[in-house]
């Protein structure tokens, strides 16, 4: 299920809400900035770059807001809220993967009886338009019999054909569902 890039991205997702929580309760400390500033100053082009034609300044400030209406505390309460709903969204997507994985297992199961049915149902028919041949060779029975034995082994094979298309195509979704192919290590 990690190799699922839904779930991947849905985890990413809950991480990326879960940082916000972090920057929402940020906003409680106090702002802190250093500001450092330099240059050159001269009215004259000779002096620009002498000693006594540069400047600097340095400076620490902090600010801290001391009344904001609850603001910062319904943010965090919000990024919270959006953290849970994003956490709900991963589960449900697990879940969805845990079910398309069953549900295509499941498939897998009943069509694999259901091709060993048929094929006993086929080997029956074919027997049937044997017997049904010889018959008609023997001329014990018409035609129409023999097309009738013909019609009902084609219709078993098409049938066989066609749940072999729905195990292949199951075969295929399982894969698509564990999110891609089988590797041991």
């Amino acid at each position: 299920m990690q190799r699922r890039p839904d779930v991947a991205a849905a985890e990413r997702l809950a991480a990326a809400a879960n940082a916000q929580i972090g920057v929402a309760e940020a906003a409680y400390y106090p702002t802190v900035s250093v500001n450092v500033q330099g240059g050159f100053e001269s009215s004259s082009l000779a002096k620009w770059f002498s000693w006594m034609g540069r400047f600097w300044s340095a400076g620490v400030s902090a600010s801290q807001t001391l009344f904001d209406g609850g603001l910062r505390g319904a943010n965090v309460d919000q990024s919270r809220a959006a953290y849970d709903a994003t956490v709900a969204a991963y589960r449900q997507t697990v879940l969805t993967g845990f079910q398309e994985v069953e549900d295509n297992l499941a498939a897998q199961r009943i069509l694999t009886s259901e091709a060993q049915a048929q094929d006993e149902a086929v080997r029956a028919a074919q027997q049937s338009l044997a017997v049904t041949m010889n018959q008609y060779q023997s001329g014990i029975v018409s035609y129409l019999n023999v097309i009738v034995a013909q019609t009902t082994a084609l219709t078993n094979q098409r049938t066989a054909v066609d749940i072999l298309g729905r195990r292949l195509n199951a075969s295929v979704l399982l894969v698509k569902a564990i999110g891609g192919g089988w590797k041991v290590s």
